[in-house]
């Protein structure tokens, strides 16, 4: 039966040792599970202030001997504009059809491109991220090993990967709840590919669902211990997140898998008995 603390002692350990490295794949594999989401941002302009200044009055006014004259619009272009503007305004029911209809192809686009690029990129970078940090519980790892998964079994790393995450999302339409128990369900999906890129589909869903069995509490309140750390991070505008929270929880991560699959938190030597692959 695993502890935290033993989890986190090894992973401390072992993030330390090779320190810089880990640093740069914790960096990577968070840019890496953040890159599907995607933020439309709308950018303001000017002219209705330009539009405001042009709206003025030609006005003469007397101050003693001082005029001052503030210039009148076209009354027959204004009259004309609003015109114009009564037709295609925000009233008009076509409008408002044309535009909802624009929006939502719009989202389906940008999601389905979302979902192409985290499916053939994002993914099997995120296995490789995770096989470096399954490494490093057994000696310096290696920053190359990010791309381990585009040389091993690639075609069926990124459809194993892809199910698990329209799973999740399905799941997560049923009022979250189920999404977020979906998700420790299949957390160890992309430690075992790491670890075994020849697992089908149905092997790692099954093998994950059967580590996580009576585990899913417990590695919950394993992530909530790190509460303190990402609080800490905040307060330092993410600095000591980047140096060291985030490879701290990623290697904690690789510690918890290790003591599910191997059973035993201190030491892998069962890594060379069990898939000769790893090593």
């Amino acid at each position: 039966m695993w502890k935290r603390s033993d989890l986190k002692a090894r992973a401390k350990s072992s993030f330390k040792r090779n320190y810089w490295k880990s640093v740069l794949v914790g960096i990577l594999l968070t840019l890496l599970m953040g890159g599907g989401s995607t933020v439309a941002s709308i950018a303001g302009s000017n002219t209705g202030m330009d539009e405001a200044y042009n709206n003025t009055y030609e006005v003469t006014m007397e101050d003693g001997q001082d005029k001052y004259i503030i210039p009148a619009p076209d009354l027959e272009e204004a009259q004309e504009n609003d015109t114009v503007d009564s037709s295609v305004g925000l009233d008009n029911p076509i409008v408002i059809v044309v535009a909802v209809i624009v929006c939502i192809l719009v989202f389906f686009v940008i999601f389905a491109l979302c979902a192409v690029l985290a499916a053939f990129t994002f993914n099997p970078f995120e296995v490789g991220c995770t096989r470096f940090f399954l490494r490093n519980l057994q000696e310096p790892a290696q920053v190359g090993n990010i791309g381990y998964a585009f040389d091993n079994n690639y075609k069926n790393i990124a459809k194993t990967m892809f199910f698990r995450d329209m799973y999740t999302f399905f799941w997560t339409l049923l009022f979250v709840i189920p999404g977020i128990v979906k998700a420790y369900e299949y957390r160890m999906i992309p430690y075992l590919l790491a670890d075994n890129p020849q697992m089908t589909k149905e092997e790692a869903f099954a093998e994950s669902k059967r580590m996580m069995k009576g585990q899913k509490w417990r590695a919950f309140v394993l992530d909530l211990s790190f509460i303190g750390w990402y609080i800490l991070s905040g307060l330092t505008l993410g600095i000591l997140g980047v140096f060291y929270v985030i490879p701290y929880v990623r290697q904690t991560g690789a510690a918890l898998y290790e003591a599910l699959r191997y059973g035993t938190p201190q030491g892998a030597g069962n890594y060379n008995q069990i898939n000769q692959e790893y090593v």
